[in-house]
C-alpha cells in the first residue's frame, strides 16, 4: 500500500505573507491541523500547524486581558513562524516508509509532492494509523 492510496488529496494552503489572523480563521473552519504554505505553481515552501500558531499567538487575544501588543501577534506573517523544508513524501512512498520518517523525524504530517515540489496531498499520522487497521 502506498502513500497515494491513503492521502487526502483536498489540501488547504497559504501564502508566505498571510496573516497569522487569516491562518487562525482557517483553522476555525477546518478540521485540519495542518497548512501547507506554497508559492508559486503550488510549489511546497513549508508547513504551519495549529501548535505553531498557538505557540506564536498570544494566549490573550480575544479575552477582557487583551492588549494592543496581544492582538498584534496576529498581525506577524506565516514566513515568520512556518516550518521551513519539511519533510516529504511521493505517492509512491510505501505507508511502512511514511510511518518509519513521521517517527524518526518527529513531524506529525508529510506533505506529498510531485518530482517537481509540486503540492499534490497530505498525508499524516492519523492517516497511517488508519491504514494500517485495515490490514
Amino acid at each position: 500500500m502506498t502513500v497515494g492510496s491513503i492521502m487526502s488529496g483536498k489540501v488547504v494552503t497559504v501564502g508566505m505573507d498571510d496573516s497569522l489572523e487569516t491562518v487562525r480563521a482557517l483553522f476555525e473552519q477546518v478540521r485540519f491541523h495542518h497548512l501547507l504554505v506554497v508559492g508559486e505553481k503550488r510549489r511546497l515552501l513549508g508547513v504551519i500547524s495549529d501548535r505553531d500558531l498557538l505557540k506564536a499567538v498570544s494566549p490573550f487575544v480575544d479575552t477582557l486581558s487583551e492588549t494592543t501588543r496581544d492582538r498584534a501577534t496576529l498581525e506577524k506573517r506565516v514566513h515568520q513562524i512556518m516550518s521551513r523544508k519539511p519533510i516529504t513524501v511521493s505517492r509512491e512512498t510505501s505507508i511502512a516508509d511514511a510511518a518509519a520518517l513521521l517517527l524518526e523525524e518527529g513531524v506529525s504530517c508529510l506533505p506529498v509532492t510531485s518530482p517537481e515540489g509540486e503540492v499534490e496531498g497530505i498525508v499524516t499520522w492519523k492517516d497511517l494509523l488508519a491504514a494500517f487497521f485495515k490490514i
